[in-house]
């Protein structure tokens, strides 16, 4: 896996995803089900109707942002666990930045655009503050942050909840939401007739994935970002601060992210609920990004298969008799086995077991 070149893994883990799909169809067999007529359900769920694509296009979105924000930290040397925080606090910022706002600012369509612009802003920068704290920790405390990022993530989870359940949440709802945003703020729906989907949104997360992997491949600052990472004398003799660059690649993995919670808040749900049931985008983006071999430009068809088992998962469980434990067994082998191989390179490179010569 060290020697192993970009293509290489990338292959890797398409054999291992096709592994994984396989073992599974052969689990369902023996649990007694169909195989054959459970990976048709796979295939029509996911691409086989208008809405079907659409829904996989919504939850691609969300993967491929917070993958992104994956890649960003790990293609650093850093292990920023603690994405489904930084999407969750973003998303929560983005709809108490534009509730608190939108009595102050005109109705209709300009008024809705600076609510969103002014909301996505929150995001990012609520985002990559909360992914700067455990940066600052590791930087400048020896903290791991694999155990800060994942501290983090229930604290955000615990702590917005209580949030929207209290001083933001809305007391004519039966839900434990906060309020909806103005009928002025959303994107249109252009070319899919689906008011959780816009191109909009789309036209966003590829465009924030091509200038991350700009930033990362073509800048001084993605240059000195990975050297920081994974060769930090290195880094340290060329002039760079390599405990700030740590603190700047977990910012900017941070606003990825809290961007994507933007997306979600605005595009899906228009409002904020409990973050313990709004899904867990921020941690299955750790194995998108892992089957993207930390390529920001690959996170995008690894987020397209994601958003696809996603789909499928939710059209198997209502058109088919397969228990929700068997479908979220097996979407869990695909991530297990897409993981590994790439996990096993990560601590290869960190901790010299790959032999001098590498």
């Amino acid at each position: 896996m060290l020697d192993a070149t970009v293509l290489e893994r990338i292959g890797i883990a398409i054999g291992s995803t096709a592994l994984a799909l396989f073992i599974g169809l052969v689990i369902v067999a023996a649990s007694g089900y169909d195989p054959i007529q459970f990976a048709n359900q796979l295939v029509v769920g996911s691409f086989g109707s208008e809405r079907a694509v659409a829904r996989t296009f919504r939850y691609s979105t969300l993967f491929v942002l917070a993958g992104v924000a994956v890649a960003i930290a790990f293609r650093a040397g850093v292990f920023n666990i603690g994405v489904q925080g930084q999407f969750i606090v973003g998303g929560f910022a983005t709809v108490v930045s534009i509730v608190s706002l939108a009595p102050y600012l005109p109705d209709g369509t300009i008024g809705g655009i600076v609510l969103m612009v002014i909301g996505t802003v929150a995001a990012i920068v609520a985002g990559g503050l909360y992914a700067a704290l455990p940066g600052v920790l590791k930087a400048y405390g020896g903290a791991n942050e694999i155990i800060t990022t994942i501290m983090l993530n229930f604290i955000a989870i615990g702590f917005v909840g209580w949030l929207v359940a209290g001083r933001f949440g809305d007391p004519e709802a039966t839900a434990t939401r906060t309020e909806r945003m103005p009928e002025n703020v959303g994107f249109p729906s252009i070319v899919f007739d689906d008011p959780n989907l816009s191109i909009v949104g789309i036209l966003v997360t590829v465009g924030v994935v091509v200038l991350v992997a700009a930033i990362m491949t073509r800048t001084s600052f993605g240059y000195d970002m990975v050297t920081s990472g994974f060769q930090e004398s290195a880094a340290t003799y060329s002039g760079v601060d390599a405990k700030r660059m740590i603190v700047s690649t977990m910012t900017f993995s941070g606003m990825v992210a809290g961007l994507g919670g933007a997306i979600f808040a605005i595009m899906i749900q228009g409002y904020f609920t409990d973050p313990s049931g709004i899904g867990n985008y921020g941690f299955d983006a750790i194995a998108v990004s892992l089957l993207a071999a930390n390529n920001p430009l690959g996170v995008i068809p690894a987020g397209l298969l994601f958003g696809g088992l996603e789909s499928s998962s939710s059209h198997i469980q209502i058109n088919s008799d397969v228990p929700v434990q068997l479908i979220d067994g097996i979407v869990g082998l695909v991530v297990l086995f897409v993981a590994v191989p790439e996990l096993f390179r990560m601590i290869a490179r960190r901790t010299g077991l790959g032999g001098e010569s590498r």
